[in-house]
């Protein structure tokens, strides 16, 4: 782990915080979902929005090329994406049922909750440096 990674994770990471908190507004006021059901749908556009920034800036030295984008964001959406929504689910339904917080600020404790077990499974599971194969020669 570097400092400067870790730097850019967070970046990526804030501006995925505006998807979120974005989208949640939108599905809260725009629609009827309960609260639940739109930290869902908010939280997996900020797992898409996170998984372009952090392969294409973040972790970009590791150089995942497009044809392997699929199979990285099914990586991020099965290590990220899952941990993001257990986290935010549990903890928005505790902060809204236990300590009567609003969705909004209850969104914003579940996500400073997942971030360091995120930035954890994006290096070492769904951005890891992949060793490169060895050439032998042939006699």
């Amino acid at each position: 782990m570097t400092p400067r990674r870790f730097l850019r994770f967070n970046l990526a990471g804030a501006l995925g915080i505006g998807v979120q908190m974005g989208t949640l507004w939108l599905c809260l006021e725009g629609t009827s979902l309960n609260y639940l059901a739109a930290t869902a749908v908010a939280v997996a556009a900020a797992v898409l929005h996170n998984f372009i920034w952090h392969w294409r800036w973040t972790w970009r030295d590791r150089a995942i090329p497009a044809a392997a984008a699929p199979a990285a964001l099914a990586r991020f959406v099965l290590a990220n994406g899952a941990v993001s929504l257990a986290t935010n689910l549990i903890v928005v339904s505790l902060a809204v049922r236990a300590a009567g917080l609003p969705p909004g600020p209850a969104n914003l404790v579940a996500i400073a909750a997942g971030g360091l077990i995120n930035f954890y499974l994006g290096d070492r599971a769904v951005f890891r440096q992949v060793p490169t194969t060895a050439r032998y020669r042939f006699p």
